[in-house]
């Protein structure tokens, strides 16, 4: 299975899946994580805090933009480089993450496509960030 080639790519194209969270999904990622920072997992403490009630871990929402990155655009055999993320707002549990990716550069003599990257919650920004993304060409041989 593979995505997308890098001649099939253009500047401004984009992609996007929305995934609510549940409880389920951050003590998941605490688990694989093994952040369990008590504003993640402790009702109690966290209605102490400015966010009035536990939030997700940022990283939970920027896996949502690996997952848009991995499975659609460009999709299997897109290899990540790099992601920078900024953390804007918090997200809750039973809120609606949408990761949107848009093609913002590419780089044909690396076969590099440069992703504005973004987690929005109510239209609002809760992560952004650029990712850097090899992308196969066409008639390379496959990435194993």
């Amino acid at each position: 299975m593979l995505g997308l080639y890098f001649d099939e790519l253009s500047v401004g194209q984009s992609a996007e899946t929305t995934h609510v969270v549940g409880a389920a999904d951050i003590e998941a990622f605490a688990a694989i994580s093994g952040d369990f920072n008590p504003v993640h997992m402790d009702d109690a403490y966290a209605r102490t805090t400015t966010f009035g009630g536990r939030i997700a871990h940022g990283m939970l929402a920027a896996a949502y933009i690996s997952a848009v990155l991995g499975n659609q655009l460009p999709g299997p055999g897109a290899i990540y480089l790099s992601q920078s993320l900024r953390f804007r707002r918090p997200v809750k549990i039973g809120d609606p993450v949408t990761a949107r990716v848009t093609v913002k550069a590419l780089d044909l003599a690396k076969s590099h496509a440069t992703f504005e990257t973004a987690c929005l919650v109510g239209g609002k920004t809760a992560v952004d960030g650029e990712a850097l993304i090899m992308v196969p060409r066409r008639g390379a041989p496959p990435k194993s």
